[in-house]
């Protein structure tokens, strides 16, 4: 069953990105069907965050999608290369988003492959932010789009996981925010539950 948007418009960003974990992310980008079940999340709590985009409710072309209500799609450039696939949540005008870091795939592995490149292991085709974003077919362009249509949209995909088959730890690449670098707000699931997953997924 497709989320809805009650499911991304609660007030709670950090609970939010624990729950996507084991939720389905799916794509039909030029007619091809792609998926792959969330294994990574970051919380990012708006304007509290210093490493949050919308720090101190800072608005610009870029981060004024974060301003929205929550279920639309925020798709960055970063470093001018890769495109990030984050998704807005929470009420208007509170710019929580979560990003998604790693997914485990499942439908359309040849369309990612092909994305990705020939030569791409199974195992890496959406195993960090940018690269999935290219297996999916998710580009920056894209920022804006609802989730809740055809095009981006994320599922359940009957995998529950209990609090404490998560692993939380701090985020990437955020040194730049000082304390809140530190923030549990990584999320990723523990080994025995990716053990489930491997299985479930044959």
């Amino acid at each position: 069953m497709k989320l809805d948007t009650e499911f991304y418009q609660t007030d709670d960003v950090v609970a939010c990105a624990q729950a996507l974990l084991g939720k389905e992310l799916c794509t039909r980008i030029d007619g091809k069907l792609t998926t792959g079940i969330i294994a990574e999340t970051e919380a990012y709590r708006g304007a509290v965050d210093k490493a949050s985009h919308a720090y101190g409710n800072k608005r610009t072309a870029r981060t004024e999608i974060m301003f929205g209500p929550g279920g639309t799609a925020y798709i960055y450039l970063c470093y001018g290369i890769h495109s990030l696939f984050n998704l807005v949540t929470g009420a208007e005008g509170t710019p929580h988003a979560v990003l998604i870091r790693a997914l485990h795939p499942r439908k359309g592995i040849s369309t990612m492959t092909e994305r990705r490149g020939a030569h791409t292991p199974a195992h890496k085709l959406t195993a960090g932010p940018g690269t999935l974003a290219q297996a999916m077919g998710l580009h920056y362009t894209l920022s804006g789009t609802s989730l809740v249509g055809n095009q981006i949209w994320i599922q359940d995909a009957g995998i529950q996981l209990s609090k404490k088959e998560i692993v939380a730890g701090p985020r990437i690449g955020v040194d730049y925010a000082g304390d809140d670098a530190l923030l549990p707000y990584r999320f990723i699931f523990g080994k025995a539950a990716l053990k489930r997953l491997i299985d479930l997924s044959g």
